[in-house]
């Protein structure tokens, strides 16, 4: 199953947390999906066997969709609360919430290992 633009970004942001690099290119991603430079607070979680293990919100409207989930991402994963480890982040789902004018959109995101 393919995973949505947004949380393959959020996933993407913690990887350079544990790559120590950056892979991405903000520019492309704004060419490619003009939607993520719009401003919508997000609140970003962290499950690990259906469990918060940490949660990040941005509510207000002063960042883009994208710097608002590459920050939420990070801060979730490594600030607020417990650092996540390389394995927790394998078996964490990932759950993003757009407050949008419209209402409330969420989507969640299994994890890449899935264990039995």
């Amino acid at each position: 199953m393919s995973r949505s633009i947004l949380l393959q970004l959020a996933r993407d942001s913690i990887q350079e947390v544990f790559e120590a690099q950056r892979t991405i290119n903000i520019n492309t991603l704004l060419q490619e999906h003009p939607l993520l430079g719009e401003n919508i607070p997000i609140t970003l979680n962290i499950f690990i066997q259906e469990e918060l293990k940490s949660s990040y919100s941005i509510k207000q409207k002063s960042n883009s969709l994208i710097n608002n989930i590459i920050i939420g991402a990070k801060k979730a994963a490594f600030e607020n609360g417990d650092i996540l480890t390389t394995s927790e982040y394998l078996d964490s789902e990932i759950e993003l919430i757009l407050e949008t004018p419209d209402g409330t959109i969420s989507q969640r995101d299994e994890a890449i290992i899935v264990t039995q």
